[in-house]
């Protein structure tokens, strides 16, 4: 056989030509329209991935060692990680089981004092006692918890869509539907910083006031320094954001910035801590007998039997600011059912605003709202709330779900605020982020306490882009109501509370609610201070 191609059969040599134009064929293919490129997903496309509805608010700057730190109790910085985990859990809801319809947390803490439970709306001081002992009950029973604001052992379509309809159109078109991935995601709507992003730091100056001073604005249980507290190193901390600087907040400055205006919060106690806050920042915490008292312009007052006033307001005559507290626990209009029965039920009206907003909203160029922890059984038993839709008694199981009935009323509130903003120009309204609970082995009442004083922000930082309070960060998005996000910063102050401190020596339930002032709340006026 000859070799070489001279050697091939006819056959061959035309198999071999076919072998060789479908190659070609193929290589011209191949170069034109990537066949592995259609087939295999490229390694860098973007896949959504939606974190947990609990998840950690606190990002370690490093790995922790195994070495024990010294917070109070000697755990290792592992076993601290888990426990702030199960702390954040407690500060802002619980799981729901699938097999329970609610659990929840009363904070049961709601006053001035550990032992004022009640902050009622026209109840006497009398009746005010026996609604705490009935929050005490309620507190304590476990088939009775709420959480505050968590979604889980729920379908799919319940977590996706609160309510089918608008409720009471009179008032607001709610919307609290929207695919969760997105409330998961919603970003800061301050153009320049997210405030919200950042560390504690050892500052170099005192608190703008002090509690020993600004008795003129601060409640006396709140001075810590009025205490038998010893410890006051969480008054030199200093919020410090991650990617820009936020401006020193000075009092002549913000009475200047606020000239001719009037600033309102409208909320719970928390929201009271803020505003007697402002107050002794913008005073230094010296007493001023040039302040005057305008309540009376707002509608704010002392009535028979009330265990305080409905709020306060203050106006500086030097820059004519007003800077007013309206007290609205739910954040929805409440109104007796029977007015002329001293003893009457309280309708809850979940769609509605608070009759002071309706009333004085045109009167009002910043407003900040907050509510979050009275939303539990105990409390609506305590104060005889009865939760009201479209101006009749609530028969929707769904909505009588407490974190529900809490997302009707924010979503509503926020709606309604949203719609009169075109009215009034000027307008600025914050949403208030939700303030954490710090209770550890217990809660208020069954021997929960946050003794710490070393805080759980050493060495750790916020790196989250959107609020850990989801219900707020919800109802905000598409609106021009802006979110006042203070829940993770917060979260690692866990020794900025009250906690078992009094005037008097004595024992009792702590306090890790609220903040001793100066404190905490100073730093939410800060950042409200740059957000105007």
């Amino acid at each position: 056989m000859k070799g070489g191609f001279n050697g091939l059969k006819g056959k061959q040599i035309s198999l071999i030509s076919i072998v060789l134009m479908s190659t070609t064929i193929l290589m011209w293919a191949w170069e034109k329209t990537p066949l592995l490129t259609t087939l295999v997903p490229a390694e860098t496309e973007t896949r959504l991935q939606v974190s947990p509805e609990l998840r950690d608010v606190v990002v370690d700057r490093a790995v922790p060692s195994q070495q024990e730190l010294d917070v109070g109790k000697g755990v290792t910085a592992l076993a601290e990680k888990d426990a702030r985990k199960e702390e954040f859990r407690a500060g802002l809801g619980t799981t729901l089981d699938s097999g329970q319809e609610e659990s929840r947390k009363s904070d049961g803490i709601d006053s001035d004092q550990v032992t004022d439970h009640v902050e009622s709306n026209g109840i006497s001081s009398s009746e005010s006692k026996e609604a705490g002992n009935v929050v005490g009950e309620e507190a304590s029973n476990p088939e009775e918890r709420t959480s505050v604001d968590r979604r889980h052992g729920e379908k799919a379509e319940e977590k996706n869509s609160v309510l089918q309809k608008p409720i009471d159109p009179a008032y607001t078109n709610i919307s609290v539907g929207g695919n969760l991935e997105d409330k998961l995601t919603t970003h800061m709507e301050s153009p320049g910083c997210n405030y919200a992003k950042g560390k504690w730091v050892v500052g170099d100056k005192q608190p703008l006031y002090s509690g020993f001073s600004c008795k003129q604005w601060l409640s006396g249980p709140w001075a810590c320094r009025l205490t038998q507290r010893t410890d006051f190193a969480y008054e030199m901390l200093r919020w410090q954001p991650r990617d820009c600087q936020m401006e020193e907040f000075e009092g002549s400055k913000f009475l200047k910035r606020m000239q001719d205006k009037t600033l309102a919060f409208v909320g719970d106690s928390l929201g009271r801590q803020q505003f007697q806050s402002l107050m002794c920042m913008v005073t230094g915490g010296n007493e001023r007998k040039d302040v005057i008292d305008v309540g009376m312009e707002y509608g704010i007052a002392q009535a028979r039997g009330d265990v305080r006033p409905s709020g306060w307001a203050y106006r500086f005559p030097s820059t004519n600011t007003t800077i007013l507290y309206y007290w609205s626990a739910s954040l929805c209009d409440v109104q007796p059912i029977n007015p002329t029965d001293p003893a009457t039920d309280y309708a809850m009206h979940l769609d509605r605003p608070p009759a002071f907003l309706v009333q004085y909203l045109h009167k009002l160029d910043v407003v900040v709202l907050n509510t979050g922890h009275h939303w539990n059984r105990g409390k609506l038993k305590a104060n005889r709330w009865v939760m009201y839709v479209g101006g009749k008694p609530n028969k929707d199981k769904k909505i009588a779900m407490i974190w529900k009935a809490k997302n009707v009323t924010v979503y509503s509130v926020v709606n309604w605020v949203n719609s009169q903003l075109p009215k009034y120009p000027g307008l600025k309204v914050f949403y208030r982020s939700i303030s954490p609970r710090h209770f550890v082995g217990g809660d208020w009442n069954t021997g929960g306490s946050c003794d710490n004083t070393k805080p759980m922000s050493v060495g750790k930082e916020v790196l989250q882009d959107e609020s850990s309070d989801e219900s707020a960060a919800g109802a905000v998005k598409g609106t021009g109501v802006k979110i006042l996000d203070i829940t993770a910063l917060s979260q690692l102050r866990d020794e900025g509370h009250i906690s078992r401190f009094r005037i008097q020596a004595k024992s009792g339930m702590q306090d890790c609610l609220h903040w001793c002032l100066p404190g905490v709340p100073d730093t939410w006026n800060e950042i409200l201070f740059n957000q105007i």
